[in-house]
């Protein structure tokens, strides 16, 4: 005899999709809890793929790779829609440096939590100039969940929430590290960039 579950037990047994947002300047540790987070998931035994922009080789071609060294697998994606394609029938969807995708990432992440999916998404929340870097503040507003990550500035060891360029360079991408950005309050930030 076959009993229909209640509308209760159904809802349990559903699954429900999510956006979270990690987000904060250069060496605040965003890939660190992203990787964290992922790798909490599949302990739980759930399925989960890993994207990030390929332009983006600076630690490994294809790992996501944190400043402490700490890695997962990925696969690097040209396109927002790419991700689409390739994550499947996973649960949990993580997707680093995401601040290098275009707008069409703000759709491809709210189809996945749609479809029941968890979205982790890390990306920088600023640019060098200390402007919202698109498309990340569209995903803080329809994410469920964000956590701003703060570094230490490099100067005088306040927490910090700004990348500032060593370069002279003017173009909004310059894919860098430690030569090329360092983490600054915003005392030390305005005074930096005079």
């Amino acid at each position: 005899m076959f009993i229909e579950p209640s509308l209760s037990n159904r809802r349990q047994t559903e699954k429900k999709g999510q956006i979270e947002v990690i987000c904060g300047s250069m060496f605040s540790g965003k890939t660190e809890e992203l990787i964290r987070r992922l790798t909490r998931a599949k302990l739980a035994r759930l399925k989960v793929e890993i994207f990030k922009p390929s332009i983006d080789r600076r630690y490994h071609e294809s790992d996501v790779v944190s400043h402490n060294e700490n890695s997962i697998r990925s696969t690097p994606v040209q396109f927002a829609g790419d991700i689409l394609l390739l994550s499947g029938d996973c649960d949990v969807v993580g997707i680093d440096e995401t601040q290098f995708f275009d707008e069409e990432i703000v759709r491809v992440v709210q189809l996945l939590a749609n479809q029941g999916k968890r979205v982790i998404l890390a990306g920088l929340d600023m640019d060098f100039e200390g402007k919202p870097f698109e498309p990340m503040p569209r995903l803080m507003a329809i994410a469920e969940y964000v956590t701003k990550v703060h570094a230490i500035c490099m100067k005088c060891g306040d927490l910090a929430a700004f990348s500032l360029r060593l370069s002279s360079a003017k173009e909004k991408v310059v894919l860098g590290e430690k030569d090329s950005y360092e983490a600054r309050c915003r005392k030390c930030f305005l005074e930096d960039k005079r």
